[in-house]
């Protein structure tokens, strides 16, 4: 096993050449675990045999690198527990992404990477989540594929927009969107189970709310569950745990959508998706089982917390424009 060992910055990198590929990964960690990983380990992997690749023997171009992220049992546990407790929170009243992308994005995983795998692993909770109102026929997902079909392309097109536009618009905007949604859920008297009088026909809503919301799920991520709440209670006339159950189902589709384009661009940490899907699939089925015995009771309230708690974190993130705006007035 050949193996080199260079300075640079102050910080010592190894070497360690595995098949085809030299690995350069840090030496310097502040968290490691008992078998000696790094949490959220990252390595750049080079091509060495390549033509014009600096890492080979030629050393006549640039390097092409690729991201390896390695976890520990015990960071893979941890992000399990997150996501049982995303999913739970999620299933009920939205907002998962709160807790998944911020554990994520601490764990080491870069920011593109983080928002792939969370589609991934929120696709288990949606599931799940759907599942459990499908068997309490809180919603028919085979009378609702076509609106399915209609969230996926959404959400597709959303997440293919994405690497086109910066954002800071939505970043601008969007806390002062959830907290009115937020203020509307809390303020608003007579929300209950009970369905109302549709302001939206069934074809309109599916043809110009659906695509709409999918597209920002795919676009930008946050508060799309809350979104989809109030479109049905306002425009569709459902009641609160009817809406609940139709979010999840959009939520699913949306997330599929988005999904399709981040694995097709390998933005996804396949075996952390798969181990916080799991402990999305088992919150969202203990979630929504509280949430059909309790009804509006716990809907409503963990809403406004969700809304409320998701403006905060837009707001405060170094990226938001009105953040950047307020900072600079002191």
């Amino acid at each position: 096993m050949a193996l080199q060992e260079e300075q640079s910055h102050g910080i010592v990198n190894t070497g360690v050449r595995v098949e085809n590929y030299l690995v350069h990964e840090s030496a310097s960690c502040s968290r490691k675990y008992g078998n000696g990983v790094c949490a959220g380990s990252r390595k750049a992997l080079h091509d060495p045999e390549k033509k014009g690749n600096a890492a080979g023997p030629r050393g006549d171009g640039p390097a092409k690198d690729v991201f390896v992220f390695e976890a520990s049992i015990e960071l893979l546990l941890i992000l399990f527990a997150a996501a049982y407790i995303a999913g739970f929170v999620d299933s009920i009243a939205g907002g998962g992404g709160l807790i998944t992308i911020p554990v994520l994005l601490i764990s080491g995983v870069p920011p593109l990477q983080a928002l792939g795998t969370n589609k991934l692993q929120g696709m288990f909770g949606a599931a799940s989540a759907t599942i459990a109102y499908a068997r309490a026929g809180r919603v028919e997902p085979m009378k609702q594929w076509p609106m399915a079909l209609i969230a996926i392309a959404g959400g597709a097109l959303g997440a293919l927009v994405a690497t086109l536009i910066s954002g800071d618009a939505l970043r601008a905007a969007l806390p002062f969107l959830l907290v009115a949604i937020g203020l509307y859920f809390a303020l608003r008297t007579g929300l209950d189970d009970s369905d109302r009088e549709k302001r939206l026909s069934t074809p309109l809503f599916a043809a110009l709310v659906v695509p709409a919301i999918g597209f920002y799920d795919g676009l930008f991520g946050p508060g799309t569950g809350s979104f989809f709440m109030i479109a049905f209670v306002t425009l569709g006339g459902f009641g609160m745990l009817k809406a609940t159950a139709h979010t999840k189902f959009l939520n699913l589709s949306t997330n599929i959508g988005a999904f399709a384009v981040f694995m097709f661009g390998g933005a996804i940490l396949w075996k952390v998706g798969l181990v916080m899907g799991l402990g999305q699939f088992l919150g969202a089925r203990t979630g929504s089982n509280l949430a059909m015995k309790n009804g509006a009771k716990i809907i409503r309230p963990l809403l406004v917390l969700s809304c409320m708690a998701m403006a905060l974190k837009v707001f405060l993130d170094e990226k938001n424009p009105t953040y950047q705006w307020l900072m600079m007035q002191f």
